[in-house]
């Protein structure tokens, strides 16, 4: 049986490199990152993958130079006002995962009015993940069970799953980072348990159709076996 990916996430990382590699600013690679973003968007959609989380900006991305933050809330701003009407034509439904309340005020306003004009949206969800760590999201729906005085007894895997910010959506079935690293980088701590993950030395801007039809075709070759036995998953197939 085929392997099906009904949630694919993305590490978008490589966009500094990409720009120093050809003399470029930081924010410029950015820049050309966020077009490969819509190129993937797209081809997701067309591959008929209900669910796509991209990592565009870490509880840890604070730390760089603040220029370079100031820009990519810039460009976050310009991506939104020139691409949320393409998005709510072509059926994107926008979700955001992460504490967008450290944000600028008006960057603030101008997600939460994308996610609310593309809610009646159902081809594709496309989940940016923005001021997001897996520590952080674990942390705060831990508060959260406490808060809501349920007895620890009653806490399992499903309680606490619906208390994180993906409760809305299945766990990722394939996980590509591109630009040459190996680690998970704090996202997605819980929900990638059982996902495949896929490492490219593409750097994001260059990471185009082709690319992503690699990656899919390597998670077809996976066998998933969630803990059971390569004769208990044949044995499911052939029943």
């Amino acid at each position: 049986m085929q392997n099906k990916i009904e949630h694919l996430a993305i590490i978008m990382d490589g966009n500094g490199r990409w720009a120093k590699n050809r003399g470029m600013s930081r924010l410029k690679g950015h820049e050309m990152g966020a077009q490969a973003a819509r190129t993937i968007v797209e081809a997701v959609k067309q591959r008929h993958i209900k669910y796509l989380t991209l990592y565009a900006f870490s509880s840890e991305n604070w730390n760089r130079p603040k220029e370079e933050v100031e820009g990519l809330f810039k460009l976050l701003e310009g991506f939104i006002d020139s691409e949320i009407y393409k998005l709510k034509k072509s059926g994107v439904r926008l979700h955001i995962i992460g504490d967008i309340s450290k944000f600028p005020p008006v960057l603030q306003k101008k997600i939460i009015m994308s996610v609310d004009k593309t809610r009646h949206n159902h081809e594709i969800n496309l989940c940016v993940a923005l001021n997001y760590g897996g520590r952080d999201e674990i942390i705060r729906a831990t508060r959260q069970i406490i808060q809501g005085g349920m007895s620890a007894d009653n806490v399992d895997a499903k309680v606490f799953a619906e208390h994180l910010d993906t409760a809305f959506m299945p766990d990722p079935d394939l996980l590509i980072r591109t630009g040459r690293e190996w680690r998970i980088s704090n996202f997605l701590l819980w929900q990638l348990a059982y996902a495949e993950i896929y490492f490219t030395d593409i750097l994001w801007p260059d990471f185009d159709e082709k690319a992503l039809d690699d990656a899919i075709a390597w998670f077809s070759t996976r066998e998933r076996r969630f803990g059971m036995t390569s004769e208990q998953i044949e044995g499911k197939a052939g029943s």
